[in-house]
């Protein structure tokens, strides 16, 4: 049995008193997205640039975006397991120790010139990425089934606050000490010491011990036999990856074609404020048709993002499909969290959600390699692009068709 109901259907149940504490919790978590996620943005802008100055070769330079990925990616099973035992409130602390770490070694690993350090400072960070991703999750503990879908968008919209801050940040950081970018990597590392201290307002429960005779729940094979987990989790793949593939080949695309830098940064701008700004809505979109067709809806969006990027590289279609491949994201990636949450006891929530991203950003992982690969294929700039957007193709047949395949289930086959 589940903690919630089976079906899809639009919920109307209203809200319970009992969401005064899932609203106070959502505020907190909403900061929490706002002041420690500023570092992610600032760090994803940087990265690329700090490791170009210090790599052995400029074939390397992203690698550590590509490992700060990997960290969150090995980090999610055990930070799950270690919420599930003892509390959201020690795995939110574990995650922002090992981002102020993680800032702090790669400020070491530049001011000492030493890449391999720099490389160890990007794992440790994907830590604190690790522990950001349970923020949605933490938000929907509390919540009412009514008010779920929404305190998890709503937490998921801080992302919009994280991606005008963090920039912001960077600017007046970067050339504050002789080696550029290390006072962006000091700021970081301040940035979760201090915030941090946000979730001492948390007002989560604590996991009580289990009983002798409670149920253990499932085990993670019987788990992703669960249709709805299984979709979920797939859909949550590949819109996560498929954001990262084509979000991570913009920069390189737009300059390969004689755009500016900063007219790149203007088009990534505006993918992020559309990944985050939908957050507002989203939870009552999907409280109201349902989550499975807000995931179809972001599918759908993703879809058109490619679309719209093969039909030429003028800037406005640059734009236009950056501006889909946010919303797309939006719409896909936190209907797949409402969905994986609506399919699970309280028992197997550690097991379920670590699981659950150590696949994603697995995905996100080969995602963020592969951009490279792919826009280095072909005689020129243009023929990269679309070999980038074209292997979106496969990916969203194989979640538009998982989606479907459970739309056309029985509700009692997996009830």
């Amino acid at each position: 049995m589940t903690e919630t109901s089976l079906s899809d259907m639009p919920q109307t149940a209203p809200e319970t008193e009992n969401d005064r504490r899932a609203k106070r919790n959502v505020a907190v978590l909403v900061l929490a997205q706002a002041i420690l996620g500023s570092q992610m943005p600032m760090i994803f802008v940087i990265g690329g640039l700090a490791g170009l100055m210090i790599a052995p070769s400029p074939a390397m330079a992203t690698i550590p975006i590509s490992l700060i990925v990997f960290g969150s990616m090995t980090t999610a099973p055990w930070l799950s397991a270690v919420m599930q035992r003892f509390g959201r409130r020690a795995g939110f602390f574990a995650g922002a120790l090992g981002g102020a770490i993680g800032a702090a070694v790669s400020a070491w690993g530049l001011w000492t010139d030493s890449f391999a350090i720099f490389l160890v400072g990007s794992y440790l960070t994907g830590i604190y990425m690790s522990a950001q991703g349970f923020y949605r999750f933490a938000a929907a503990d509390t919540a009412s089934e009514a008010f779920r879908p929404k305190a998890i968008s709503y937490v998921m919209a801080g992302g919009l606050l994280s991606a005008l801050i963090g920039p912001q940040l960077v600017k007046v950081t970067t050339d504050a000490t002789v080696i550029p970018f290390v006072g962006t990597y000091v700021v970081a590392a301040a940035i979760n010491i201090v915030g941090a201290a946000l979730f001492l307002a948390l007002d989560l429960p604590k996991p009580a011990p289990p009983a002798h005779d409670a149920p253990a729940g499932r085990s993670r094979v019987e788990l992703l036999k669960d249709p709805r987990i299984a979709v979920a989790i797939i859909c949550g793949m590949v819109s996560y990856a498929l954001m990262n593939l084509m979000m991570t080949s913009t920069p390189l695309a737009m300059v390969g074609c004689g755009f500016s830098t900063g007219t790149a940064a203007d088009v990534v701008s505006a993918h992020v404020i559309a990944m985050y700004a939908p957050s507002f809505v989203t939870g009552h979109l999907i409280a109201r048709f349902g989550a499975m067709r807000i995931v179809g809806l972001g599918l759908f969006l993703l879809a058109l993002a490619g679309v719209m990027a093969l039909t030429g590289v003028e800037l406005f279609q640059f734009f236009g499909a950056l501006v889909l491949l946010g919303i797309g994201w939006n719409f896909g990636f936190i209907g797949a969290t409402a969905m994986l949450t609506q399919a699970h006891s309280f028992e197997e929530r550690g097991r379920v959600q670590g699981m659950n991203d150590f696949f994603v950003f697995g995905c996100v992982t080969i995602a963020s390699l592969a951009s490279g690969f792919l826009m280095s294929t072909g005689t020129d700039v243009v023929t990269g692009w679309n070999a980038v957007n074209l292997a979106m193709v496969p990916f969203l047949a194989l979640a538009g068709a998982a989606l479907i395949w459970l739309a056309l289930r029985p509700k009692e086959s997996y009830a």
